[in-house]
């Protein structure tokens, strides 16, 4: 049996322990990368398929004439055309619940940054302002505590409620998002995702991106939260509309934001946010996911899923 990984570079595989997966009864075809000119040769032949970032398009697929299993070292499913893959009867299994101590730890430091200022005031450690105090300490930027606020959370899965939990630990007011036209069910702490970002003092994104959910946080939402708000999210770039986030944080409409993401990535071709003036901004580069734990993790439940599929047994799938 064949088997190719895509863009095997992205794991970042020599820090970690490969061989659970690289020692199935399979031919294993790996490449660091892939461009999308050479997925249609790679992929042709092959029985399975792992990528992470790399697209699987119906033409690709559709001229794969022995797949059988898709594996993704990812929870997102966006990349992959599952209505191509159903109709070869091909499966589709994503990786779950890998990474979600490293993505909160990640959350959390964003909002813990941006609440307590932190790079601000380790600066002005530095660049002399501390030194030309007349007081022990400097006041320069507004420090907020976390305790009864509230936190707002879009998306109730596996990592939505795991920040949560944080949440709840320094006192917060947990709010999750709720959305009648998608049948979510009614609790005490749900709100409507209009009130949701009205009464928010943190809005955290933890949902999947679809087509019906690209840019969920545009100017109107951005309009609705408070003054003091903070926007984290560690989704999905296409959830917010960069260019209005932009706009919000110069006039002061919200407090901050935290991103790991963005709509295009690498950003190649420049990004409204990349602007070192954007005041109360912190953008980090798709890292949220990456401690050694979790990608270890993550090829080991890869490795599994494909070990089961091979024998026949019941995997995670998504198609």
């Amino acid at each position: 049996m064949k088997g190719v990984i895509l863009d095997f570079d992205t794991i970042g595989p020599d820090e970690l322990d490969t061989s659970i997966l690289l020692s199935l009864p399979i031919s294993w075809q790996i490449h660091g990368s892939s461009p999308p000119g050479k997925v249609n040769e790679r992929i042709r032949y092959a029985d399975v398929v792992l990528t992470n970032k790399v697209e699987l398009s119906n033409e690709n697929i559709k001229q794969a004439v022995n797949l059988k299993l898709i594996g993704l070292f990812a929870t997102g499913t966006n990349i992959i055309d599952l209505e191509a893959a159903i109709d070869k009867n091909i499966c589709v299994s994503n990786a779950v619940a890998y990474c979600t101590d490293s993505v909160v730890q990640h959350v959390w430091a964003l909002i813990l940054a941006l609440t307590t200022r932190i790079f601000d005031y380790s600066q002005a450690a530095t660049d002399g302002r501390w030194e030309r105090s007349n007081s022990f300490c400097v006041m320069d930027y507004s420090v907020t505590e976390l305790a009864g606020k509230t936190l707002g959370i879009v998306g109730a899965g596996e990592l939505g409620r795991a920040v949560a939990s944080v949440g709840l630990a320094f006192g917060m007011n947990v709010k999750y998002a709720l959305f009648p036209e998608r049948h979510n069910f009614s609790h005490e702490n749900r709100l409507e995702f209009k009130a949701l970002l009205q009464q928010s003092d943190i809005v955290s994104l933890h949902c999947p991106l679809t087509k019906d959910n690209v840019n969920l946080i545009d100017k109107k939402e951005l309009k609705l939260m408070k003054s003091t708000g903070i926007l984290i999210n560690t989704a999905r770039g296409k959830l917010v509309n960069e260019v209005s986030l932009r706009d919000a944080l110069v006039k002061g409409e919200i407090g901050g934001a935290g991103l790991d993401v963005l709509s295009q990535e690498p950003p190649c071709e420049g990004n409204a946010l990349l602007d070192d003036s954007l005041p109360n901004l912190i953008i980090t580069p798709h890292t949220a996911w990456i401690s050694l734990e979790a990608r270890q993790r993550l090829v080991e439940q890869v490795a599994v899923t494909v070990g089961k599929f091979l024998k026949g047994e019941k995997i995670n799938s998504v198609c």
